[in-house]
């Protein structure tokens, strides 16, 4: 219970600092605009457009769905449940932050990234998903699954910043998001079922 308030704190104060920031510190915009333009190199690699295109925020959805269908059909309603709350919980707070910053996407984005920039839906989703298979995995593999996923998500971020759909803030709040959300949505459950 300890590190899920520790992880609730740490990730929910990135995320208020981040949108406060983004809100009313043009000093910090310009930072991130910098910092930006330095990490992205050029946005023609067809390997993070795939990257991007399987982490779509409405193909996560569709990962999520068959996940929590494979534990709805061996019986385990209430992890099947877990599955699509979590996601559900997660994806419907980021249409909220979404719309009330209001960001735009970087000026160079590809044509294709619509909507607004912060926190990037991409990886909101991707975090959540390696979160959730971690939770309902690690016991049945190594510490080779917990790479694997790392490095699933590393590719999913670079890919965001390589398109140049996002800001790195946008990034890390959505990281710092789908922890929080993670957490909680974990939190409650736990509450609920593992009395």
């Amino acid at each position: 219970m300890q590190v899920d308030l520790i992880s609730l704190t740490i990730s929910g104060l990135v995320l208020l600092v981040l949108i406060l920031n983004i809100l009313y510190s043009p000093a910090f915009n310009r930072l991130d605009r910098k910092l930006h333009k330095k990490l992205v190199r050029t946005q023609k690699n067809i390997f993070w457009k795939i990257i991007a295109f399987i982490n779509e925020p409405k193909l996560v959805i569709v990962w999520d769905v068959l996940i929590a269908g494979l534990l709805l059909n061996e019986n385990n309603y209430r992890l099947g449940l877990w599955v699509l709350a979590t996601l559900g919980v997660t994806d419907a707070a980021g249409f909220i932050v979404k719309h009330l910053v209001k960001r735009s996407r970087p000026h160079a984005h590809l044509s294709e990234e619509e909507g607004y920039s912060f926190p990037s839906g991409h990886v909101l989703g991707a975090t959540t998903m390696c979160l959730i298979l971690y939770a309902l995995l690690r016991r049945e593999f190594d510490q080779l699954f917990a790479v694997i996923l790392l490095i699933y998500w590393l590719f999913v971020v670079i890919s965001r910043l390589n398109l140049r759909a996002h800001y790195p803030s946008d990034v890390l709040g959505a990281v710092a998001l789908s922890v929080f959300c993670f957490t909680v949505v974990q939190t409650i459950y736990a509450a609920l079922f593992l009395k």
